[in-house]
């Protein structure tokens, strides 16, 4: 029997009938077990893949269903046949894609949970806590560019209000016949309170020098005020909760601070190189959260450092991996 005209017909190889381009054009939320391979260790992993490409003018839409047909075989493909990074699995995907849909440009997200792991600070029992391991990349017949990226959870204590704290404190202490330094002494050996905002933090780098996800990950948590454990005895959580309130940090500054540390981690980056930070902290006395990030070449953060004052064009991810 033969198939159904229908079943032939390329509809999404037609004319549109308003023809104009796409800048996006693809499939989401698409969930796979990965594999990866990591330090002479295997992990398998839950990871999420969204992917899509540019769409000319003249065609109706992409092959959808192609989407997930690639994922399969990228995925076997690499892991059977040699070890891989979720970046290197990212680019993989995106060149075949580009192949498949006869795209002029297709980019590629994973985000896979990957456990690392920890010891707790104090007691030193063993725990393990999950970052987001993220790979990027954008491939076109004029190259591949990708990042490797985390996201990760600490604590920031807030220092604004524990600046009003440590005023009234003050007030206090001299109305109890204490002199001025005394005081100041006394606040400097007593951890002030404030109210805490977990974190979450985002760290992207793309280059094509080797860069270490977990030292990443490592950077964003001493970005905020105390890293956090999901295993915790009283010694450990007297520990995270003083470390947190002897260094309050604002949203603002977790992402600075992220953004130095990669410059510090890999003096070796080219100034043509990505760098980005984003942070969100969980308000603890409001309704609402807060957030600020960061973007840039690793050019771009050098000079705005070595000469102070703010650039005028800050260089966005799209822009980077589209090569401009």
């Amino acid at each position: 029997m033969s198939e159904s005209p229908h079943l032939l017909e390329d509809l999404q190889a037609s004319t549109p009938e308003v023809q104009l381009g796409l800048s996006r054009a693809g499939v989401q939320g698409v969930e796979r077990a990965i594999r990866l391979r990591w330090a002479g260790a295997e992990k398998l992993i839950s990871a999420v893949i969204d992917c899509s490409v540019d769409l000319d003018p003249g065609q109706k839409g992409v092959h959808m269903s192609r989407f997930p047909e690639v994922f399969e075989e990228a995925i076997d493909e690499v892991v059977l046949e040699e070890a891989f990074l979720v970046e290197e699995l990212a680019e993989h995907i995106a060149r075949r894609i580009v192949a498949r849909q006869a795209a002029g440009r297709a980019e590629v997200r994973i985000t896979a949970r990957y456990p690392l792991a920890r010891r707790t600070p104090v007691t030193g029992l063993a725990t393990q806590e999950l970052i987001a391991l993220i790979g990027i990349a954008a491939a076109s017949e004029a190259g591949v560019r990708r990042v490797v990226g985390v996201e990760a959870t600490g604590i920031n204590a807030c220092p604004c209000a524990q600046g009003l704290v440590r005023g009234q404190a003050s007030e206090r202490l001299l109305e109890a016949g204490f002199d001025n330094a005394d005081i100041e002494r006394i606040l400097e050996l007593v951890p002030l309170a404030t109210h805490n905002q977990r974190g979450r933090g985002t760290l992207y780098v793309g280059s094509e020098h080797p860069v270490n996800a977990e030292q990443l990950a490592a950077i964003v948590e001493g970005s905020m005020s105390s890293p956090v454990y999901e295993l915790l005895k009283r010694p450990d959580e007297l520990f995270v909760v003083e470390h947190a309130h002897l260094q309050p940090r604002f949203v603002e500054d977790s992402v600075r601070l992220a953004l130095k540390g990669v410059l510090d981690a890999y003096p070796a980056l080219d100034d043509s190189d990505f760098v980005f930070s984003r942070q969100v902290n969980l308000e603890t006395i409001h309704t609402h959260d807060v957030l600020a990030e960061r973007f840039g070449t690793v050019g771009e953060l050098r000079r705005e450092l070595e000469r102070g004052g703010a650039l005028e064009h800050h260089t966005e991810l799209r822009e980077w991996l589209a090569g401009r």
